[in-house]
């Protein structure tokens, strides 16, 4: 958890107002989590901590790419990633219940806060559910995807229809 001691933010001893941020993302931040769907990127987030009396309100802009495989060639490219979130955090006195989802809630003793889930968060959410390299703007392997021609499921249906077994053809004569 060493990668991600950066993305701890202390607040305690900030002024009312707004602070900037600015946190980088790279292999080693993917790398802390164990299953994660992204292994590699080089991004950048810019967060702006606006420190109220009550809550802490957390601006996120996130800009950078993703190395993802491609489900068509499994090639590797570079996914464009541009992510602007906003997350709301109030402060709670010793009871910490939380109905809303959309509002963390911390307790007034603390001091800091640790802002890497959130941005590993966004940065899942904004993966593809089916990555392409078109995405990307490069096309797919050639060779790759004549290799999946020559071996696609269509090619073996149609030798399987052809080498019929001929006591399929008299019973279907009984009808």
């Amino acid at each position: 958890m060493k990668a991600l001691k950066q993305f701890t933010i202390p607040f305690s001893g900030l002024k009312l107002g707004k602070h900037q941020f600015e946190l980088e993302i790279d292999k080693d931040f993917f790398d802390a989590y164990e299953y994660s769907l992204v292994k590699d990127g080089t991004l950048k987030a810019n967060l702006e901590l606006d420190k109220q009396e009550t809550m802490l309100i957390l601006n996120f802009d996130i800009q950078g790419s993703i190395q993802l495989s491609c489900d068509t060639c499994l090639a590797d490219f570079a996914q464009p990633v541009n992510i602007k979130e906003k997350q709301i955090v109030k402060f709670a006195d010793d009871e910490l219940t939380n109905e809303d989802l959309e509002i963390m809630v911390i307790s007034r003793k603390d001091s800091e806060i640790e802002v890497a889930d959130l941005i590993y968060e966004y940065i899942t959410i904004s993966v593809p559910y089916v990555n392409n390299c078109e995405q990307a703007g490069v096309t797919c392997d050639p060779e790759m995807l004549q290799t999946l021609q020559k071996f696609s499921a269509r090619d073996t249906e149609q030798t399987e229809e052809s080498k019929e077994d001929p006591r399929w053809a008299a019973l279907k004569k009984l009808k």
